[in-house]
């Protein structure tokens, strides 16, 4: 592996990729520097200035996912140094890295991981047929067939894939369906956490690297959205520069790999990874760098901006209006004939599944409260509130009980529109989307637990299933505006990224080269904040604000999308909640339980240096304790040798073994035949009967009547006598007793001739006083049997009686002393005088 990747990057292309991501970090940075003056000076204005939206009625929690971490659990990863499949113990902390284990113990122990994965880029795929999709474009000339799986066999037919355009992809499998939809949902998570883009508390570092990366991508010729805008700035600068650098590498490489078609796809990977690793050292040292300079300048600027911000903002009024008659007369005409068409149709295909989205979200709050009131309702104890408390704290961040919700967004759909305003992919909307809904759900969440402390320990205990709905009806009030307005503002946001860059690619062929001169009416102290481009583009913008806003009015009249209309606007009406919002979160868990909180999701994690375990948000699919296959981390043998289960037999087999260790519940019988034994009560008796004559009998049962003392002294009557033939495998002598003509003595028949009838019944009856004789005196069966059948004086037989029986009674005859327990013992001397031996048949007897 290593000789490929060296023999095609040798020491000059190394240093000509060095040398490409230094040219595109150079005209990065002179556009950085540029961005992040105007940053400071519109983010100083905004402060001085003030100003904003409306105010969210929701609370927000600070830090949701402190002392938590994500998910943990084992699978099976494709090693490419050997081509084979190992066990591994993987971890996804709350900063969502994938962090992989060569064991738990490993992982408990502290030792360093041995593969950590950042998910910024990836896609998380379920199926080799989506893999190859993908593959097929990364060599041209180069097609794979339906089927086949490039460099590798999967282990098992549930493999998860993360699949990466530039960085090295990731293999994994497990063996059933229910862990792939889980692990998936749990990828899936880490990778939109990964993409949601930078921290817009940066107020200064984020709009200025936003831009510049715009800016230099369309002097580049590229206006539309960016599918590889995600991930940290280094990586995003690292795929800034790939963008370019991949496909002129491949066009060269390519040709040269050899072997068949999946070695060459597998070589290229290999190649492509080496170069993405050594680009994303280079911007990560010097986007560093950069930072660190800007940041230096930043006291002087904003010290000027203070001062004259008044002049900046008067010469810049000036200057916009100069480039507004320029611009508006062009840019109202391309709306008219391009986009005022098109714009319900844009926005209809982003509310739709937004909508259906947030809806989901709310449906999925609203049944974790019913789940908490019954537990009220059905007087459940504090500890099991804790418990529903502490799971509903993390709603918001399992991505198995959301997963609901974001599919609901993953069917918007922009075809036809993509190609005519240059959308690369809808995935862009999708996981801002997703994301938007995960903090709402997180602060419905987060203000019910407020709402319901503060009722608590207001009014009680007493009337908790009232307090619950008391607060659930009031946050869902408020998550209804809330989502209202969230979604308002994330269709405006949308519409503007599809739209504006449309708009610049047509307006500034003609426009461009007319901003210059705009230039010599700005002062050259102000020349650092004010940007002749930036003007050009806020122009752009605000000629096609007012159609937009009016389109999501006009859509929030529509019932079906549950909108807020815009003169519905709450303010400040509720400060008593609002200053809930400095309070601490809520521990259920100490408050409830009395005591530190365990992992109530199971796996539980160590934590900081607090010594306190961290909770796990997504529950274990393995139960603690349980061994795995392969848990050793041995090699896998093969797909033959890994067992593969049924999702349905998966699951009672789980609820099978998390029951094993409780104590078993008195269960009501089920079936007609249960509820017949305890009516009509079974005795078993063992009585003796040859292999070679078993076929002669026959199961079956026989009317009879009689009476029987049970233990408790109260008397039951027999009705039925069933024989039931068991098969011994020993050899009998020859010469044996029938079994037929045993049972026809001891139990009778009424096939028997009638001067025999009465014989018979004094035989059952006699039977079963010396049953009782037995439990008063530790008298054998078999010796009462015996007397009964025979009245010579032959010695009395010993009766071989069920090990069960002799187990369960607690006591064993003296007879029976130096007998091997657990075996059938030879009956010796029949019923008739001779001395035989015969093996044990088993007869019931039903009490009435």
């Amino acid at each position: 592996m290593g000789d490929v990747v060296s023999s095609h990057l040798d020491e000059s292309r190394r240093e000509m990729i060095t040398a490409r991501t230094r040219d595109v970090m150079k005209d990065f940075s002179n556009v950085y520097e540029q961005q992040y003056a105007v940053a400071l000076f519109n983010s100083v204005r905004f402060e001085i200035e003030g100003g904003g939206g409306t105010q969210s009625q929701l609370l927000h929690r600070k830090d949701p996912l402190a002392g938590h971490s994500i998910f943990s659990g084992s699978l099976f990863q494709y090693l490419e140094e050997n081509r084979k499949w190992r066990n591994r113990f993987v971890h996804v902390p709350n900063s969502y890295t994938i962090s992989l284990y060569e064991s738990k113990a490993a992982h408990e122990r502290h030792l360093h991981p041995k593969v950590t994965i950042n998910c910024a880029g990836y896609k998380a795929l379920t199926s080799m047929e989506e893999y190859m999709e993908l593959i097929n474009t990364s060599l041209p000339g180069i097609k794979a067939k339906v089927g086949s799986h490039p460099f590798i066999k999967c282990a098992t037919q549930f493999p998860l894939i993360l699949w990466h355009p530039y960085a090295r992809h990731h293999y994994f499998c497990v063996l059933t369906e229910k862990e792939q939809k889980k692990w998936h949902a749990v990828l899936q998570d880490c990778v939109r956490h990964s993409n949601n883009g930078l921290s817009e508390k940066c107020t200064v570092q984020t709009p200025a690297f936003t831009d510049a990366v715009r800016l230099h991508r369309q002097a580049k010729g590229h206006y539309g959205t960016w599918e590889m805008m995600c991930g940290a700035p280094p990586q995003i600068l690292a795929n800034l520069v790939m963008e370019t650098l991949q496909p002129e590498l491949r066009n060269v490489i390519g040709p040269r790999l050899k072997g068949k078609m999946q070695q060459r796809q597998r070589n290229w990977m290999l190649i492509s990874d080496a170069v993405y690793k050594q680009v994303l050292s280079q911007t990560t040292g010097q986007y560093e760098a950069l930072v660190e300079a800007c940041e230096a300048q930043r006291g002087p600027l904003d010290a000027r901006l203070r001062t004259d911000m008044d002049q900046i903002i008067t010469s810049k009024e000036h200057v916009s209006g100069k480039i507004r008659a320029l611009v508006l007369p062009k840019a109202e005409q391309l709306l008219r004939t391009s986009i005022q068409p098109y714009i319900s149709s844009i926005l209809e295909a982003l509310m739709d599944p937004a909508s259906r989205g947030f809806s989901e979200v709310r449906d999925v709050f609203f049944r974790e409260m019913v789940e908490i009131s019954k537990n009220s309702l059905n007087g459940g104890s504090k500890e099991r509130l804790g418990e529903h408390m502490e799971r509903l704290s993390m709603l918001a961040f399992h991505p198995v009980k959301m997963q609901s919700c974001y599919e609901k967004v993953e069917q918007l759909n922009l075809e036809g529109l993509q190609q005519r305003f240059d959308v690369s992919s809808p995935s862009v909307f999708v996981s801002r989307a997703q994301i938007l809904m995960r903090e709402q759900m997180d602060n419905a969440v987060y203000t019910f637990e407020q709402l319901l402390h503060q009722s608590l320990d207001a009014q009680g205990e007493d009337d908790m299933c009232k307090a619950i709905q008391r607060c659930q009806d009031r946050v869902l009030k408020k998550y209804d505006y809330d989502s209202s307005t969230v979604r308002k503002k994330f269709f405006r946001e949308a519409l503007l990224q599809i739209i504006i860059p449309y708009m610049l690619q047509q307006l500034s062929p003609s426009c461009s080269p007319e901003l210059p001169r705009f230039k010599e009416l700005i002062f050259e102290d102000f020349s650092r904040f004010l940007l002749v481009e930036n003007m050009f583009e806020e122009v752009v913008l605000h000629s096609v604000t007012k159609d937009i806003m009016m389109a999501v009015k006009e859509a929030a009249v529509q019932r079906r999308h549950n909108l807020y209309r815009d003169s519905i606007i709450l303010t400040n009406s509720d400060p008593n909640l609002h200053l809930l919002g400095e309070t601490p979160p809520v521990d259920w868990a100490t408050k409830f339980g009395g005591n530190e909180p365990e992992d109530s999701f199971g796996g539980g994690l160590e934590g900081g240096g607090s010594g306190r375990r961290r909770r796990q948000v997504v529950s274990m699919i393995q139960l603690e304790g349980v061994p795995l296959p392969y848990e050793s981390c041995l090699e896998v043998p093969g797909v033959e040798l890994i067992p593969e289960e049924d999702p349905e037999m998966c699951d009672s087999r789980e609820d099978d073994e998390e029951d094993s260790d409780l104590p078993e519940d008195p269960k009501s019988p089920d079936s007609v035949n249960e509820i017949r034994d305890l009516i009509n009560p079974v005795v078993e008796v063992v009585l003796p009967v040859s292999k070679e004559n078993q076929s002669d009998m026959t199961n079956g049962m026989e009317m009879s009547t009689a009476t029987i003392t049970l233990d408790d002294g109260v008397q039951e009557d027999v009705t039925h006598v069933t024989t039931l033939v068991e098969d011994v495998p020993r050899k009998s002598p020859q010469n044996k007793t029938s079994p037929q003509t045993i049972l026809q003595q001891l139990v009778g028949s009424k096939k028997q001739e009638a001067d025999k009838e009465h014989q018979e019944e004094e035989a059952i009856k006699n039977a079963i006083q010396e049953m009782e004789i037995q439990e008063r005196d530790s008298e054998r069966i078999a010796e009462v049997c015996a007397a009964e059948s025979d009245s010579e004086s032959s010695p009395k037989p010993p009766l071989a009686t069920d090990s069960r029986l002799h187990d369960d009674s607690g006591f064993q005859s003296p007879s029976n002393e130096g007998l091997e327990e657990g075996k059938p013992q030879p009956v010796t001397n029949g019923l008739n005088g001779e001395d035989k031996i015969v093996d044990p048949v088993e007869v019931e007897v039903v009490l009435a």
